[in-house]
């Protein structure tokens, strides 16, 4: 983008129709979705990884009136016409395909990087789309291993690049007004969060190697990782359940609720984190925990606690993922939607605030295509007027970070001492072994 253009983009905030973060929520209903109303000039996007979730994000932006996906970047030639296609629908243009992102990254006039590529992409994608001048709007979790979480961090501010992680509950509304209820002191001091999430996975079987789809980049597909022989199991989806891809439901889907337990305790790096869990349900290629239980410890008196159950839903608090908090005078709970309730220490339902837009916490893809507006809308505010994003990098990578330890603690069998300032593990060569990975020679992310 040129410079003029870049300059029209930060001060379109005057005489424009662009609605700030703020401005969305009085009266903000489900109906007036489809009337958020952007900016003259629209901001061009290319899309990394449009199957499923990529394809539900991708379509997101595609639908702010002041957008346009430029470019589909996938190594599935299946899932790079699908989303062609669906995104052509609604915008009335038809992206261009650029099966390798950094081609891409090449073009001038590109400003955004849409990160929604398996896991041991995030970072390194991440790291290439600051180095080429894009703000990037990053998928949870920010990153494969904490090393490459605090290089993302470093990149975001060496090349001033807006960086937002899509930790999209901290832009809804009513969990946002929850939030500020606790911190002002609805239950008293909140000492305790438990957060969960629970769902119904099936096995993923013994797979097979055999050759590589004819649609299918693998070896770009694999890019930073180390070369791995190609399993009939393994794509779509159930690289979440390898480590070398994937990172486990505790980042997959703790992170978002670790996220706001954080954020409500006012929390940043614990002291102490412990975890048990297992693969506890089939006997299959699985390798991360299908249950797992992460407890963190923080200086101030406080402490979190996820629960992950990814083959067996019996929901907690009536919800199948949430977040309650346990303070002085009373309990809060957020629960799967945009919503959140009140109890004092009797049990007793004080407040009760409702969810006014359709979510779907088990639809893998896209629970919630309406309220993850307004998180589209405000890392847009973030380019154009400087207004700092809800989930900025340094935010996302603490977040990611909490159920990063609990892997790490989890994987070297013992409780990790961590120093609070900064998070890192102190005086234990076992867990620092998991505090980076190996990369695949030549492809290793450089800040």
């Amino acid at each position: 983008m040129n410079n003029s253009r870049r300059d029209f983009i930060k001060n379109t905030a005057k005489g424009t129709a662009a609605v700030s973060f703020g401005a969305i929520l009085p009266g903000f209903g489900a109906k007036s979705y489809a009337n958020i109303i952007g900016a003259n000039d629209r901001i061009t996007v290319a899309s990394m990884g449009v199957n499923s979730r990529g394809l539900a994000v991708g379509s997101n932006f595609a639908r702010q009136k002041n957008c346009e996906v430029m470019y589909c970047c996938d190594v599935d030639t299946r899932a790079a016409v699908k989303f062609i296609d669906a995104v052509e629908k609604i915008q009335n243009k038809r992206p261009t395909a650029a099966p390798d992102f950094r081609k891409a990254l090449e073009d001038k006039n590109l400003d955004v990087l849409i990160v929604t590529a398996p896991d041991h992409w995030h970072a390194p994608a991440a790291i290439l789309g600051c180095q080429a001048g894009k703000h990037v709007y990053l998928e949870k979790p920010c990153s494969h291993n904490p090393n490459e979480g605090e290089m993302v961090v470093k990149a975001a501010k060496k090349y001033n690049r807006v960086l937002q992680m899509g930790n999209q509950r901290r832009s809804w509304p009513k969990v946002a007004a929850g939030i500020a209820e606790l911190q002002a002191g609805v239950i008293g001091r909140p000492y305790f969060a438990k957060t969960w999430y629970t769902n119904n996975r099936a096995s993923i079987g013994i797979g097979k190697e055999v050759d590589v789809p004819s649609w299918l980049n693998y070896d770009l597909w694999q890019g930073p990782a180390p070369r791995k022989p190609y399993r009939d199991n393994l794509i779509h989806y159930n690289w979440h359940w390898f480590w070398s891809w994937g990172t486990g439901e505790a980042l997959n889907n703790g992170t978002h609720m670790v996220d706001l337990a954080r954020w409500g305790l006012g929390v940043d790096f614990p002291v102490r984190v412990s975890s048990a869990g297992g693969r506890y349900r089939y006997k299959d290629d699985w390798q991360t925990p299908d249950t797992q239980v992460i407890n963190l410890e923080f200086d101030n008196n406080t402490a979190i606690s996820w629960e992950g159950r990814s083959c067996n839903g019996k929901s907690v608090e009536g919800n199948s993922v949430g977040v309650i908090f346990y303070g002085e005078t009373g309990s809060l709970l957020i629960e799967s939607g945009n919503s959140y309730k009140i109890y004092d220490l009797n049990n007793k339902l004080v407040k009760d605030v409702k969810n006014d837009f359709p979510v779907d916490a088990q639809n893998l893809s896209d629970p919630s295509q309406q309220l993850d507006a307004l998180h589209i809308q405000n890392f847009f505010d973030g380019i154009r007027k400087g207004t700092k994003v809800v989930s900025d990098i340094e935010s996302g990578h603490k977040s990611t970070l909490l159920v990063q330890l609990g892997n790490i603690a989890l994987r070297s069998g013992h409780t990790l001492n961590i120093d609070p300032t900064n998070g890192h593990i102190l005086n234990d060569k076992e867990a620092l072994k998991y505090w980076s990975r190996e990369y695949q020679p030549g492809w290793e992310p450089k800040v």
